[in-house]
């Protein structure tokens, strides 16, 4: 059996130098360089519009890597099951089903299926939920970041300890996606300090020291979206991954070996 997307040494490090763009993209509050005095602050919006095609590449460059009809058939179930999934629970106070077949589907099919299967399992539920917009290919890759995550963690762990270990995986990725989201967004939602007025410890301040954008962002998530809804994200996860997450792992196994898909395949 084969793995179910191989990772090889080209289609690594395409994935390598995506995350590290995406993730440069996710905090350009914090690295552009702001005149202390301007009126206006734009993002970089030209490397914004990249991102769809960076990630178009990327899929590409894996699909050329040994994606078969078979795969893609369980690609595109687990898609459609995340889709509906993140229709009925719809994100009410961070009451969000995606994560938990997300984070299992990496888990036994590996990094670069947990990649792909985030990716299209956000884009599918965007397309149902209405929810098509600026923010999508952040949502996409930073989907992807936690399906590949899940893929690379120990693979000789099984039983209650793999159930244990998932679940605290559920929960830190919970709040990680939550922040990483924030950070790309912060700046239009808390405000952007205008010179000569007033901010608050929320507000993004043009031109300031790193560690202080920083602190006054980690404020804003605190209060905005750490209690609320990347905590209801981080329990919906990790009640479903222990009272589900057994049974759905013995499924996605046995439907592994059925499509001759090695779950425990190393990426070469």
């Amino acid at each position: 059996m084969s793995a179910a997307v191989p990772l090889r040494l080209r289609s690594s490090v395409v994935l390598v130098i995506t995350s590290v763009i995406g993730l440069l993209m996710l905090a350009w509050p914090l690295l552009l360089d702001v005149d202390p005095n301007a009126e206006r602050v734009d993002p970089p919006f030209l490397f914004l519009l990249l991102l769809p095609v960076i990630l178009g590449v990327v899929l590409a460059e894996l699909s050329e890597g040994g994606m078969d009809a078979r795969v893609l058939a369980v690609l595109g179930v687990l898609s459609a099951v995340n889709a509906v999934l993140r229709l009925l629970s719809a994100g009410t106070a961070g009451l969000e089903l995606v994560f938990f077949l997300l984070i299992l589907g990496g888990r036994v099919f590996g990094p670069g299926f947990g990649f792909v299967l985030g990716c299209t399992s956000l884009f599918a539920s965007a397309l149902m939920t209405a929810g098509v917009g600026p923010w999508l290919p952040f949502q996409m890759l930073v989907a992807a970041w936690v399906g590949m995550g899940a893929g690379l963690l120990p693979r000789r762990v099984r039983g209650r300890r793999e159930i244990a270990l998932l679940t605290v995986y559920g929960v830190v990725s919970a709040y990680a996606y939550g922040l990483l989201m924030n950070l790309q967004g912060w700046p239009f939602i808390a405000g952007i300090q205008v010179p000569g007025q007033d901010s608050s410890e929320l507000s993004y301040v043009p031109g300031a020291a790193v560690l202080d954008n920083l602190h006054h962002f980690l404020v804003y998530t605190l209060l905005t979206s750490t209690g609320g809804w990347d905590t209801g994200r981080a329990i919906t996860n990790a009640l479903a991954i222990v009272l589900l997450g057994p049974a759905v792992l013995v499924t996605l196994r046995r439907a592994a070996r059925k499509a001759r898909i090695d779950p425990a395949a190393v990426p070469r």
